[in-house]
């Protein structure tokens, strides 16, 4: 749990530059629509500064005056001014809509792409529903912020400009006045903007830990009605929940105070405006279309102030998930191919399979000691040798090795120390796309995704014609099961396969990795999950599915790996014993006693 939440903490208070400077690169591709939502915020602050200067026109020219002989030119140039502040309106909207979605998409589609790089360690580590709220409401919220706040930095930026060049050539006096409070408004969006920035980084923590409740939940739903732990989860969930409350309401209180203080300032700066302004009315200094100018452009000063403050809350409440984001994306898989290895081989997005040699099944450990980032240390210096064609049961207690081993095969994990050799080739010189694309994996609980059986089984070999399918899914016995059904292989499975069997999943799962033709495979702990008449016919598909392959068996039903070529009973990541069952079985060791005693139970049973 500890190497989850300190993935999870966030503690610098600042706002980290390199870590938007990343996200901001997400946005090259729309170069084009980021230039143009600019344009368009840009014409509309100048469009918005205009817009008291005609209303000054009006009154110094038209109402003071009494001359209604230029009152037809006003409202000609008004209804422009309108239409003009419509197109401006509906373009920058449109593009800074675009923005939002295809920066929802790019970030999406990198973190994705990332987490088909990343290595089964990261998995093991990372909790799914933390990757979930990156994907979906970290990603949403950094596209949001990222578009929209470009509008509202630009277009306040640029009013703040223009009013104040405007300003200061109207009158220098009631400018300056009107920025004495710039100073106090400093102050106080600096006091705010590190207590909301903390409040929310609180909150997407605390978001993370919610999602990931509710996949557990979801995921373990029947568990919880079995055990009766309705009370007790909702208790925990409910204390989870009531954190989340706890530090929105702190963050909501903040903001309340913020923009709240900030109006009060403004009302300051507009009071000493009138005061003033109203004077040099009274003195006929200046007009009073003017001094509607300055009222006006108060109002306006402080409105862009507001967007920009909005618009910092924003991304300081973004920060958090711009970090969460930027470290998934820019995660380090543990375990990566070296240049020379991709430069010829490829990638997994851009396999160079032309170069790609074939593959027979040869397996060797040479002196391999691994251990986990954790520190526990599950081989020391193991050695074994595997010829292609050949089938291993692994065979031991829990925390024996067994699963150590075969994570290891497939390079999910790779060595501490020594070498392992596919074909005499430290496997490591060879791109690990190479390798999964020559092995077979069938779980204990097997998945399935959401879509048809026929999907399922074509996800081995995603040319597969329908005969092949057919085949395979006949090889193995399920076409039988199959045919039951009124769509036959278009059956829905639903998601996990929720809609069959524990066997039936198996059998397709079986299908699944034969029409792959693997010339490695790792059947772990296959038949554990079924009943003995199923487990019969699991044991004739892996049967049917081993011919030919190297393959790796885990099994705590030892009835189901009697006819393996080498038994390995492992034991602290070594190995107690090796041979044939029979072998075995005459020296009564810990194998005969093990097989021995499974017996006994069974037979009571």
């Amino acid at each position: 749990m500890q190497h989850r939440l300190e993935e999870e903490t966030f503690q610098d208070m600042s706002l980290n530059l390199s870590t938007w400077k990343r996200i901001f690169s997400f946005m090259r591709p729309l170069r084009k629509y980021v230039m143009l939502t600019v344009f368009f915020s840009v014409l509309l602050a100048i469009a918005d500064v205009t817009y008291p200067l005609i209303n000054r026109y009006g009154i110094d020219q038209i109402i003071a005056t009494g001359d209604l002989s230029l009152l037809p030119w006003f409202i000609g140039v008004y209804v422009i001014y309108m239409f003009f502040m419509f197109g401006l309106v509906f373009c920058f909207i449109y593009f800074a809509e675009k923005i939002q979605h295809y920066l929802s998409y790019i970030i999406r589609k990198n973190a994705f792409r990332r987490l088909q790089e990343l290595p089964f360690a990261y998995y093991d580590r990372t909790p799914a529903g933390w990757i979930m709220a990156r994907m979906t409401s970290d990603s949403r919220q950094l596209s949001d912020i990222l578009s929209w706040g470009l509008v509202d930095i630009t277009w306040g930026g640029m009013t703040m400009i223009l009013l104040i060049v405007v300003m200061f050539i109207l009158n220098v006096q009631l400018t300056l006045i009107t920025l004495t409070v710039v100073p106090a408004l400093m102050v106080v969006s600096y006091f705010f903007r590190k207590k909301i920035l903390k409040a929310f980084r609180d909150i997407r923590k605390q978001n993370s830990r919610i999602t990931g409740a509710f996949n557990e939940g979801i995921g373990g739903a029947k568990t919880t009605k079995t055990l009766v732990l309705e009370e007790s989860n909702f208790n925990d969930f409910d204390h989870l929940t009531g954190r989340m409350r706890k530090h929105s309401i702190k963050a909501a209180m903040f903001a309340s105070l913020y923009f709240p203080t900030i109006l009060f300032i403004a009302s300051i700066a507009t009071a000493l405006v009138f005061y003033y302004g109203g004077i040099n009315v009274y003195q006929e200094v200046i007009s009073i279309g003017l001094l509607y100018v300055f009222v006006s452009y108060v109002g306006q000063f402080f409105d862009p102030i507001m967007e920009l403050a909005n618009t910092l809350a924003r991304i300081q409440q973004a920060q958090a998930s711009a970090e969460r984001v930027v470290s998934l994306i820019d995660a380090n898989p543990d375990i990566t191919d070296t240049p020379e290895v991709i430069a010829k081989y490829g990638t997994i997005e851009n396999p160079k399979t032309e170069n790609w040699e074939a593959i027979k099944g040869d397996v060797k450990f040479d002196d391999v000691t691994f251990k986990y980032k954790s520190g526990e240390q599950v081989l020391t210096h193991f050695n074994l040798d595997i010829k292609a064609g050949t089938s291993v049961a692994l065979v031991g207690h829990t925390g024996a090795g067994k699963s150590t081993i075969v994570n290891l095969i497939c390079r999910f994990y790779e060595p501490s120390d020594g070498r392992i050799l596919i074909d005499g080739v430290d496997y490591k010189n060879r791109s690990m796309h190479w390798l999964h694309a020559h092995l077979g994996y069938v779980l204990q609980s097997p998945h399935l995704f959401s879509g048809t059986i026929r999907d399922n089984i074509r996800y081995g070999k995603l040319d597969a014609t329908d005969e092949d399918i057919i085949e395979a899914a006949t090889l193995v016995g399920a076409h039988d099961f199959i045919k039951t059904f009124e769509a036959g292989y278009d059956t829905e499975v639903a998601e996990g396969g929720a809609r069959l069997s524990v066997g039936e999943k198996q059998l397709i799962s079986f299908a699944r990795a034969l029409i792959a033709d693997p010339k490695i495979l790792i059947l772990d702990e296959a038949t554990s999950s079924v009943d003995t008449t199923t487990e019969f016919k699991i044991q004739k598909a892996i049967e049917t599915i081993m011919k030919g392959r190297t393959t790796f068996i885990i099994a705590h039903r030892l009835s189901t790996i009697v006819s393996s070529d080498t038994i390995l009973v492992l034991q602290n990541g070594q190995i107690l014993e090796q041979g044939t069952h029979e072998t075995l079985l005459k020296e009564k060791r810990h194998y005969y006693k093990l097989y021995t005693n499974q017996f006994k139970q069974t037979s009571l049973n």
